[in-house]
């Protein structure tokens, strides 16, 4: 095996240099005129100018996680429960009431409606004016 033999295995083309007279003289097919004809013409990235627009402050994006406020109408409840049964979050997802999303807890927010309530007792519950109201009207109790 002679020296002018060997090969590399890795097939490495070298760059054709552009502009120097020849097939690819003048113009060195980029054109005549414009952003892509002169040297060094890069575009600018889509991305930086949306970068560029953002707050620069420590922790902006970064709040935490709201806990959502589930609703739930007493009308809803007098056909579900008993009267004298308590109520509360646990399980108002036991009965299908709020749906399940595990890990997470989610607050409760008792509305009043056109519906007959039940004498419930309430746990760990929100309630509107109006639903408040009729609890108390009724005789439930609310525990905290």
């Amino acid at each position: 095996m002679q020296l002018s033999q060997i090969k590399s295995k890795s097939f490495h083309q070298s760059k054709k240099r552009v502009g120097r007279g020849g097939k690819r003289g003048t113009y060195s097919g980029r054109g005549v005129k414009g952003q892509n004809s002169r040297s060094g013409a890069t575009k600018e990235p889509i991305i930086r100018p949306l970068i560029k627009r953002y707050h620069k402050l420590k922790g902006i994006g970064f709040s935490p996680p709201r806990q959502k406020i589930v609703t739930v109408k007493l009308g809803d409840l007098a056909k579900k429960f008993q009267e004298g049964a308590t109520v509360n979050p646990q399980i108002l997802k036991e009965k299908g009431l709020i749906s399940p999303k595990p890990g997470k807890r989610s607050k409760v927010k008792i509305l009043s409606s056109d519906w007959q309530a039940k004498k419930l007792i309430f746990e760990n519950c929100q309630f509107s004016k109006t639903a408040q109201e009729e609890i108390e009207k009724i005789g439930g109790e609310i525990k905290s």
